[in-house]
């Protein structure tokens, strides 16, 4: 800038005609710019978001062959869990169970307009990752985020949120399964009887605001947003890639490692965690999962270890800055 005022000076002729130029140009913006064509620089109008319809268990029997297990319906999602029970991962030299952090799971959605969508979280060890991502990509189901759940633990383990929408379901579940399947990912295991979960649960619904659920022996609080969220033109339920988890898995004596994520917009980011480290919780990563939602969402990773119902207190703090409600059932 220095230079061109410098070369003004010495050169008024020039620095005239490039004024006069530059007047020129501006013009058509400062005087006459029709107001079509303003209209057009500020964007398209949005689109209408196109709704989830209701569909049936049945409706989903060849993606759930495609995919080799079974799945289960929660309310608009046909959703099916992998979780990671071949692996044995240590952080902060406690055993993680699946039910807390190793659980792999896809959801399916049919919408108005006869597409489906998949949204899922996948969990790999790090050998795994770069081949799990090709195959992926050669079944045309994308990547929205990689990153980590829990602090210091071995084996590396990776989530991998997964993204697909088109109008054949089935071969997006092929694609999942070839995946899935170059991974340690066991098969789907019959059902065992729930253990009971050793922790004061009563004390920590009471704290939580809201009745949660067992799976397995983790114990589990879960919200959603209250805005209506979208997926590019796609209006996603309520559950679906935008909800709030605090899962407990007990360590006896009332004592449970805590681990879990919240769901936020901009606004809310740097109260929750100042609300998360005031009350003695570690942070694990700041991220988005997905790439196009509206409102924008941030999710923030927390770890803790400690007595359940005093972590239940602290991390219901930072719920109470951000705009979620409990989830009401299984799903949403």
């Amino acid at each position: 800038m220095a230079d061109e005022a410098q070369q003004d000076t010495r050169f008024p002729r020039t620095a005239s005609r490039r004024r006069v130029l530059t007047a020129a140009a501006l013009a058509p913006v400062l005087t006459g710019v029709p107001a079509g064509a303003r209209a057009l620089s500020a964007g398209p109008k949005k689109r209408a978001l196109v709704a989830p319809v209701a569909t049936k268990l049945a409706d989903w029997a060849e993606v759930g062959q495609a995919l080799g297990r079974p799945g289960d319906m929660r309310r608009f999602m046909y959703h099916t869990a992998l979780p990671r029970n071949d692996l044995r991962v240590i952080s902060r030299g406690i055993r993680i169970k699946p039910a807390l952090a190793l659980g792999s799971h896809v959801s399916f959605v049919r919408y108005a307009d006869h597409s489906t969508l998949l949204m899922g979280d996948a969990v790999v060890i790090e050998c795994e990752l770069q081949h799990f991502s090709d195959v992926l990509y050669e079944h045309g189901i994308m990547q929205t985020a990689i990153h980590k759940h829990l602090l210091a633990h071995e084996p590396d383990v990776w989530w991998v949120h997964v993204h697909a929408h088109g109008h054949d379901p089935v071969a997006v579940a092929r694609g999942l399964r070839a995946a899935f399947d170059c991974t340690g990912t066991p098969p789907a295991q019959p059902a065992a009887p729930a253990p009971r979960v050793d922790l004061d649960t009563t004390a920590i619904d009471a704290v939580m605001g809201i009745k949660g659920v067992a799976d397995g022996e983790i114990y589990k609080s879960t919200f959603v947003r209250r805005e209506k969220v979208a997926d590019g033109h796609l209006a996603l339920p309520a559950g679906l890639g935008s909800t709030t988890s605090v899962n407990f898995q007990p360590l006896g004596g009332g004592r449970a490692a805590v681990s879990g994520d919240l769901v936020l917009i901009a606004g809310e980011v740097q109260p929750a965690l100042v609300a998360l480290r005031r009350g003695g919780v570690e942070l694990v990563e700041l991220h988005h999962h997905n790439l196009t939602d509206e409102p924008r969402l941030f999710f923030v990773h927390y770890w803790a270890v400690g007595d359940a119902v005093r972590l239940a207190q602290a991390i219901r703090r930072a719920v109470d800055v951000t705009n979620v409600v409990p989830m009401v059932g299984v799903g949403g």
